[in-house]
């Protein structure tokens, strides 16, 4: 298992945690289908009301996928085969609320969760980049969960400095991407705090009002995400290409806004 879940059905909150931090929570092939079917489970169990995300170890909530395994890529302009479009609570008809609790790195691939959150915390340690373009790969669905969070200009700021350079904690809260900041070691417990209040109020009015606020937005991002495919075959380099830049960056310094 690459996945932890555990439900509270006192208070009705689930603790979703990805579990492999030897691989700084990498996503890959088990893990996307665990992810998977966690949402659905939830879906049909009344224990739970709120549920909220994290990730184990102080290192990384997510650094995205899994690199060194099989995890597919999407090879095609007309098939939407991305297996990280499904690993998330609302790509699975999830309507009850998720809080992802961050500490250490989100990358990459983590923005497919964060994305479908109903709201993010972080501790101080947090920070946010993504890699795609230092690579050779085009930030199509990264950089679009994001700008639903965040304005247009620090989306493209994020994206297209690549790993050059990571977002903090703090200024991820100024640009709208994080709803609170707590001190070190701090998020899951603020998580658990808010998943714990917001599960303790009549579920029908709280998964309707989960469905009002992402109706809001969904119009949007359901044609930004039929352009995806498009971008993505056009603009990245082929897969040998892209592990020699890898190679070649890994190791390359970063800094910090």
């Amino acid at each position: 298992m690459t996945l932890r879940t555990e439900t509270d059905k006192e208070t009705g909150v689930a603790v979703v945690t990805l579990d492999r931090p030897h691989r700084l929570n990498a996503i890959d092939t088990q893990t996307a289908h665990e992810l998977a079917a966690a949402w659905r489970e939830f879906r049909f169990d009344d224990d739970v009301r709120a549920v909220v995300l994290t990730g184990a170890g102080d290192r990384a909530f997510c650094t995205g996928i899994d690199r060194d395994t099989d995890v597919p890529q999407p090879n095609s302009p007309y098939s939407m085969d991305d297996p990280l479009l499904r690993i998330g609570p609302k790509a699975n008809d999830l309507w009850k609320p998720v809080i992802a609790a961050v500490q250490g790195m989100a990358c990459g691939g983590a923005f497919y969760l964060l994305g479908e959150a109903e709201f993010v915390i972080a501790d101080e340690t947090a920070t946010f980049f993504d890699p795609h373009t230092t690579y050779g790969m085009v930030s199509a669905y990264e950089s679009m969960y994001l700008a639903q969070r965040m304005p247009p200009g620090e989306v493209a700021r994020l994206a297209l400095m690549g790993s050059a350079e990571r977002m903090s904690a703090r200024r991820a809260h100024e640009t709208g991407l994080v709803s609170e900041v707590t001190s070190s070691g701090g998020a899951l417990e603020a998580a658990l705090r808010c998943a714990g209040t917001i599960a303790a109020y009549p579920t029908q009015a709280v998964q309707g009002t989960v469905r009002a606020v992402w109706a809001a937005t969904e119009t949007a991002r359901t044609h930004a995400f039929a352009q995806a495919p498009h971008l993505i075959a056009l603009g990245n380099l082929p897969p040998a290409e892209q592990a020699g830049l890898f190679d070649s960056r890994a190791r390359k310094g970063f800094r910090v806004r």
